[in-house]
């Protein structure tokens, strides 16, 4: 098969879809790879790199496209590639449809074969490509919101930690899932005064035996929401329905309880967020205030760590990559169920069921289409 990568559109987004190892890899199998020049420099690796791992560099991403069967990459395409995609082609990357109806349309006007991380399921049923980032998000998390705390930036001029003689900072995470757990596991680390809330109260008993009294644990309940955001400094939001539109816990109206200067870092935010109040910002433009509540919510928080979240992803994804292009795509996807749910359009239908409903699409069987 014929694989490409591309340099990555999106603001202060320096991942990129393979690294040279993976080349490697590919050549190794008897696979091509295509390499748009300067692809990787953002996360450390050159062209030079990719070129002695077998390679080809390609000037600009519109010649990749044209000649990959399979492009790997990390982020959504830009409307401005939307062109680039054709019929039966490969796009295996993130791409968070539930939130972003134009997109989803036009993978399934070009017929382009699109597979999510973010759906891929393993054999226990959880998230195995979306946990890296969700772990470096997690941590991430509380840096920024540390940060943003800060009164320079419009925060409450709290350190998190606190000092012998002066109160710690109150740290409230909605969502129990990776992202939160990461999350906790740095504001723990920190010293923070810190309360997680969770549905899955076997989740919550798992967490409470791994975190002993260094975090609180509460059931999600209105109530719950309501009283921990009264006193929060800051605010994580990990909440997660796979391929599905995030539920937004954070009404405007509860704004209004919350302290002036306390922080919301909104994780949530790739799939909409779970901030009723959020929408999405980019490292260059990073927060805004509303109800005199500082809001964070970058799209794409582990870019700003590239290194780190190449490896990362690429230790999830290159796997589930290196079957499709064993494989072709309909093989691939019969040897490993998880893979198939992460099929999210193929043959110009939408075949997932969360994203379908998040879009109000009918959802097709994949191997009906097939």
């Amino acid at each position: 098969m014929k694989i490409g990568t591309t340099k990555e559109l999106k603001n202060h987004e320096y991942r990129v879809g393979l690294t040279p190892d993976n080349v490697s890899a590919f050549v190794a199998r008897g696979h091509a790879v295509y390499v748009e020049t300067h692809a990787g420099e953002g996360a450390g690796f050159s062209d030079e790199a990719y070129r002695e791992a077998g390679a080809v560099i390609m000037s600009t991403p519109a010649e990749v496209f044209a000649a990959a069967d399979m492009i790997v990459k990390v982020k959504e395409p830009e409307p401005c590639e939307f062109g680039f995609l054709r019929e039966g082609q490969i796009l295996f990357t993130y791409l968070h449809l539930a939130p972003n109806p134009g997109l989803a349309e036009a993978l399934m006007q070009r017929g382009v074969k699109a597979v999510a991380f973010e759906t891929i399921t393993d054999a226990m049923g959880s998230l195995p490509c979306l946990r890296p980032m969700s772990q470096i998000a997690g941590r991430l998390s509380i840096q920024e919101g540390a940060k943003y705390l800060e009164r320079s930036f419009g925060g409450r001029g709290i350190l998190l930690g606190g000092i012998p003689g002066v109160e710690r900072g109150r740290i409230v995470i909605l969502g129990g899932g990776i992202a939160g757990t990461y999350a906790a596991k740095a504001a723990a680390g920190i010293d923070a005064d810190v309360t997680l809330l969770d549905i899955n109260l076997n989740r919550l008993s798992y967490l409470e035996d791994i975190f002993g009294s260094s975090v609180t644990m509460l059931y999600s309940t209105e109530a719950n929401i309501r009283k921990s955001l009264q006193t929060a400094d800051l605010v994580i939001g990990s909440v997660l329905i796979p391929g599905g539109s995030t539920p937004k816990l954070i009404r405007r109206e509860h704004l209004k309880l919350m302290k002036k200067g306390a922080v919301i870092v909104d994780i949530a935010i790739d799939q909409g967020g779970c901030c009723e109040s959020s929408h999405v910002t980019t490292h260059d433009n990073p927060v805004f205030i509303e109800e005199g509540v500082v809001h964070y919510c970058v799209g794409n928080m582990p870019g700003a760590v590239p290194y780190t979240s190449t490896v990362a992803l690429a230790n999830a994804t290159f796997r589930y990559a290196m079957l499709m292009a064993d494989c072709g795509l309909e093989k691939a996807v019969r040897i490993d169920p998880g893979l198939a749910n992460g099929v999210n359009i193929y043959g110009h239908q939408c075949v997932n069921r969360n994203v379908a409903e998040s879009l109000q699409l009918d959802c097709k069987n994949l191997f009906d289409l097939m």
